[in-house]
């Protein structure tokens, strides 16, 4: 695992080192344990190092054996050993045994089409310096970040937007319709950032750059049909067998590896092969809370038990928060206000004081239908087709009788589900995760934002944007479509970009066997009925390692990575989040409705609703714009 970066001109300009090296040293958390540089008028490429595999001789940059071919590469590549195999038969000789060598002798053998041998998770920079052509390269999910920047045919290019923007001459505008979007969907989605021009590699694309022009392409896509046929029996035994390869190449490792076990079903999978694999005992990480509603260490307290793990764990408390999200701001780089990033980023501080890896159950959720709202959409499907004298006034009047819950996750707390109902019949049914788990309506945003903003930023854009993913899909059922929107967004836009920079922020590598493409494209080909039965999701994914779990963890339902945000902002981080709020600096203060922000805070500590991920959502903007200034 690596953070890498570069520069490019178009005019073959010598590239100014110093500045290279300010992008690189930027990215020093991602890789600490070495630095390279190649550089040749025109071109400067860097990266820094995470030592995983081939600790001797896999530093970069690397090259071919007659120089014309320059590669700096962030990820794994779990095939490597495959591949090497076959490309030495090829005649191929290698001077190492990482896998980056296996990019450069791939691209020798392949050209442009090398991508598609690869599984795994990367993002590649590889210079070909007799054509003058620069790929950049990002995995087929948006696991591994890769973020670029082009002005008069000159490029920039880094793992973080941090260390990109220490390259540029000036820091570009900030992008409003961007916020916009980040307050309906707690992220930025790709390709977009929250500064115009910067933009991120979108999953499963490669952009090329030569004689400064830029090409974008997708190299890959998920396809919904046609559908597997097979007995349920046998389908249980090819699942079977493909979650354990996929997790039995994710712990090829030259360093200490472990698993975070959050107690849900996905994790507890993971651990229960990896310990199948492993001479020794796993390490094992979880973070809880002291509100037992929200604290699933009691489930992961007894996976680890079933598998005899070396177990560890962490507690997080309100007062861990208003220092750990200013640093969880500088390494994400622009706003993203998922709460979990918290937990994480102290889950991952303790793992990596014992491993260097760790396995996670990314993925499980999208692949295999984890989610409640999955089952859920067809309920709310029916109920937007009813009278409006029921779905705008009646059942709206009769739900907002009680109270919110804020004391129970989001997910387990019927009444703020039943109170949904009023905003969901005005969103698009192809916008499932808007229905929800959208921060902002259209109706608030109308509301918050500066009204001479509003023709800039369009309320509505998020739900446009989700629809755009939703119709393009190669599915034919409404669970398939909303399935690929979330890989498509959600997925790499909050969950992955959670995972990289929370892992990286303390030089830990995390690896997710749910998202091997190979496993992926089996389970997007599954038929909707062994996704979801009922009011159950995940359904041949649980038969299948039923054997394997607790019957407590195989049988519960998903509660999420969630914190009790909402309880916390109403009780002891109040004063924090006023402050936060209604001093805040510009830019922030001039985007946002003043007395739109007192209501929110008004209703919210009188319990009225629960607008606590909202407000952190906020909040987490406002620290964030103070950096610009």
């Amino acid at each position: 695992m690596c953070g890498i970066c570069g520069i490019l001109s178009r005019n073959q300009n010598i590239i100014d080192h110093e500045r290279l090296k300010r992008m690189n040293d930027a990215l020093i958390h991602r890789g600490p344990d070495s630095g390279g540089f190649f550089q040749q008028p025109g071109v400067g490429l860097a990266m820094r190092r995470l030592k995983v595999i081939d600790l001797s001789t896999g530093d970069q940059p690397m090259t071919n054996e007659d120089k014309t071919i320059w590669v700096v590469f962030n990820g794994e590549i779990y095939n490597f050993q495959d591949l090497r195999t076959q490309l030495i038969n090829n005649g191929h000789q290698f001077h190492s045994q990482s896998d980056t060598e296996c990019i450069l002798h791939l691209y020798e053998q392949y050209g442009a089409n090398f991508i598609k041998y690869l599984r795994g998770m990367f993002a590649i920079a590889l210079w070909d310096t007799n054509k003058k052509l620069l790929f950049l390269v990002r995995d087929r999910f948006g696991k591994k970040p890769l973020y670029y920047f082009e002005k008069s045919g000159n490029l920039f290019f880094s793992s973080e937007i941090t260390s990109l923007l220490l390259g540029l001459h000036e820091k570009p505008a900030i992008d409003l319709s961007a916020i916009n979007l980040y307050l309906s969907l707690q992220y930025i989605p790709d390709p977009l950032t929250a500064y115009q021009g910067i933009h991120s590699i979108p999953p499963a694309h490669y952009l090329t750059w030569q004689n400064g022009a830029l090409n974008l392409e997708r190299y890959w896509d998920l396809e919904y049909t046609p559908k597997i046929q097979g007995s349920r029996n046998d389908l249980m035994a090819e699942l079977k067998e493909k979650v354990s390869e996929s997790i039995k190449l994710r712990m090829i490792s030259d360093v200490p590896l472990g698993a975070h076990l959050s107690g849900g079903i996905d994790s507890s999978i993971i651990v229960s092969q990896m310990a199948k694999w492993s001479a020794t005992p796993i390490k094992t990480f979880s973070v809880g809370f002291k509100e037992s509603s929200f604290s699933e260490l009691p489930y992961a307290r007894s996976v680890a038990e079933r598998f005899a793990t070396d177990h560890h764990e962490f507690i997080l408390d309100w007062g861990n928060i208003p220092e750990t999200l200013t640093e969880i701001i500088k390494h994400v780089g622009q706003p993203l206000a998922d709460p979990s990033l918290i937990p994480l980023f102290h889950l991952s501080r303790l793992t990596r004081q014992h491993v260097t890896v760790a396995l996670n159950g990314d993925g499980g959720d999208e692949c295999f239908a984890g989610y409640a709202r999955y089952w859920l959409d067809p309920f709310a499907n029916i109920y937007q087709k009813l009278p409006k004298l029921f779905t705008h006034n009646l059942f709206p009047a009769i739900f907002n009788l009680f109270p919110d819950n804020s004391e129970q996750p989001s997910g387990s707390s019927p009444i703020n589900g039943l109170k949904r109902l009023k905003e969901m019949v005005g969103i698009d049914p192809r916008a499932s995760i808007l229905r929800w788990g959208s921060f902002f309506s259209p109706h608030v945003l109308q509301e918050l934002w500066n009204q001479t903003l509003l023709a800039e930023v369009n309320p509505s854009h998020a739900e446009e944007w989700l629809i755009q993913r939703f119709v393009t899909a190669r599915a034919d059922s409404y669970l398939d479509r909303t399935l690929y929107t979330d890989i498509k967004t959600y997925l790499p836009g909050d969950l992955l970009v959670k995972a990289d920079r929370m892992s990286m922020a303390h030089s830990l590598e995390s690896r997710s066997p749910f998202l091997d493409h190979e496993l992926a494209e089996w389970a997007a080909r599954l038929p909707d009925k062994y996704k979801i039965s009922g009011l159950t999701g995940k359904i041949l994914l649980r038969d299948t390692f039923k054997e394997f779990l607790p019957n407590e963890v195989n049988q519960r339902g998903k509660q999420g990575f969630g914190i009790p945000i909402s309880a916390w902002c109403r009780g002891p981080l109040s004063n924090w989040l006023k402050q936060t709020l209604l001093n805040a600096n510009e830019p922030f203060n001039s985007w946002f409705s003043v007395p739109v922000i007192n209501r929110l805070m008004d209703e919210h500590q009188k319990g009225k609703v629960d607008h606590g991920k909202r407000l952190w959502a906020l909040a987490v903007l406002s620290l964030w714009s103070s950096t610009q200034l």
